[in-house]
């Protein structure tokens, strides 16, 4: 018992490197398969219109989304084909807030995304997330120390959650919205809705304007969880704004579920870097 004693330090000692050797390959694992789905997403993707932005592709759409246009800039600016940014945040797991750090990677024709992020707890990374829409299918993953997956959700709600969330994202990279699979009307002078289709299905929220054409928020029914028999109402407000791509973009803003027994907010986050990869410039008519 003594010896057994005397040996328990390098026991524990070993364990920790067990430990953090595990997680320094799961870590690996991760990343390679978050590398694998953007190397699908941008094989898949489009180039970006050849072409800019003109004030005549907004003749016809409602006063506020003219307005929200216009404010960001985007009337003589290229049509991305993939966009890549990166947040720094908070995201709330259970009770507890942790400092979150993401990437994420979009394609404009066809639409798609892959998010990444990595939250952790002082300097260690207690869990890494993976949310994605491809091919109208959308995958949530969610993994403790990148060993165990404590969400692995897909299915028709996940489908329709993570097309909403793409939908709510172009706001990074509104001359999307001038593409044909995007639909807008009027509400009042402060507000439009806008739907998305792709494969099939349709999302539809309301984009919330100021007098100046800034979005203020972006409201919807979203489903909650893979297992909801009913969406939920979901608000994206936005706080602050910032100019990246030579346009003006919010930068600050939050998501918030409104359930029955109060709000529920599980994500805050910045914008820190945009980069837009586009078609190369052409002196004739968009297509």
């Amino acid at each position: 018992m003594a010896a057994m004693l005397r040996r328990l330090p390098a026991l524990a000692g070993l364990a920790g490197v067990a430990a953090i050797g595990a997680e320094l390959a799961g870590h690996r694992a991760f990343a390679r398969l978050v590398r694998r789905d953007v190397q699908a997403l941008r094989a898949r993707a489009c180039p970006g219109r050849a072409g800019t932005v003109t004030e005549e592709m907004l003749e016809d759409l409602p006063d506020p989304v003219r307005r929200y246009l216009r404010y960001t800039g985007v009337v003589g600016q290229p049509f991305p084909g993939t966009i890549r940014l990166r947040q720094k945040g908070t995201m709330r797991f259970g009770q507890r807030w942790l400092p979150l750090d993401a990437e994420e990677h979009y394609s404009v024709q066809p639409p798609g995304f892959v998010w990444a992020g990595t939250a952790r707890l002082g300097p260690l990374p207690v869990a890494r997330a993976r949310d994605m829409y491809a091919g109208g299918e959308g995958r949530m993953l969610v993994k403790v120390a990148s060993l165990w997956p404590v969400v692995d959700a897909s299915g028709e709600q996940i489908n329709q959650g993570e097309m909403m969330r793409y939908l709510s994202e172009m706001i990074w990279f509104p001359a999307a919205f001038l593409g044909g699979n995007i639909s807008f009307e009027a509400v009042d002078d402060s507000s439009a809705r806008v739907t998305l289709t792709d494969h099939g299905r349709a999302v539809t929220a309301t984009m919330f304007l100021d007098q100046q054409g800034r979005l203020t928020d972006f409201v919807a029914q979203r489903y909650r969880t893979p297992d909801a028999s009913d969406p939920d109402t979901w608000s994206t407000p936005f706080t602050g704004y910032g100019e990246f791509e030579g346009l003006r973009l919010p930068a600050t803003g939050k998501a918030i579920y409104k359930l029955p027994g109060g709000d529920l907010e599980y994500i805050n986050v910045t914008l820190t870097e945009l980069h837009y990869d586009t078609a190369p410039a052409s002196t004739g008519e968009s297509q």
